[in-house]
């Protein structure tokens, strides 16, 4: 982690660069390298200002805060970045948690003869195509069927993960075919 301080009408110690970096250390663990840091610690006056700018690998964090100490004003503005870094972190792993189950898988579609379909009337299968099943809820499906040419939408339930299907009914309704157990 590369750190830079910028000391604004204070003298910048050794004592306050220790402690910064002492500070950062547990927001360090939320952050992906490469790491770099931007300290601002200002005095006007009565008020200590403290800043921090952290660029890291998944984005940027940004705080600020005063108090009449400067070290409570470092020690608070750290608690902030600290749960913006964990906070970004949670996210970045529960998205990338829930991509994999998000995941589209293809549901291939055979062709069938016409000699396999009985003895019956000349029924023939005049097109085939490929289905990709993606996993939604019942309200997406329905979203997706309205918005959709087809008159059905096959899908994985992100409830149950069962394979299901979403029809439209000659009455304007909808019908849902889900497997029997």
């Amino acid at each position: 982690m590369q750190i830079d301080y910028v000391g604004r009408g204070l003298q910048l110690t050794d004592e306050i660069r220790s402690y910064v970096a002492q500070k950062l250390e547990r927001a360090e663990r939320f952050l992906e390298e490469p790491i770099e840091v931007r300290v601002i610690l200002e005095e006007e006056g009565h008020r200590q200002i403290a800043e921090v700018y952290v660029h890291h690998r998944f984005g940027t964090l940004q705080a600020d805060e005063e108090s009449n100490d400067l070290k409570q004003s470092i020690h608070d503005v750290v608690d902030k970045i600290e749960k913006q870094a964990r906070r970004s972190r949670k996210k970045f792993i529960h998205k990338r948690r829930r991509g994999d189950r998000r995941k589209v898988s293809e549901w291939p579609v055979e062709v069938v003869e016409r000699e396999s379909l009985g003895d019956g009337p000349g029924h023939r299968i005049i097109k085939t195509s490929a289905l990709s099943i993606e996993w939604m809820s019942l309200d997406d499906a329905a979203v997706e069927l309205e918005s959709n040419s087809n008159d059905f939408v096959v899908f994985r339930d992100s409830e149950h993960g069962q394979i299901n299907v979403l029809y439209k009914r000659r009455d304007g309704d909808y019908g849902l075919i889900t497997p029997g157990a």
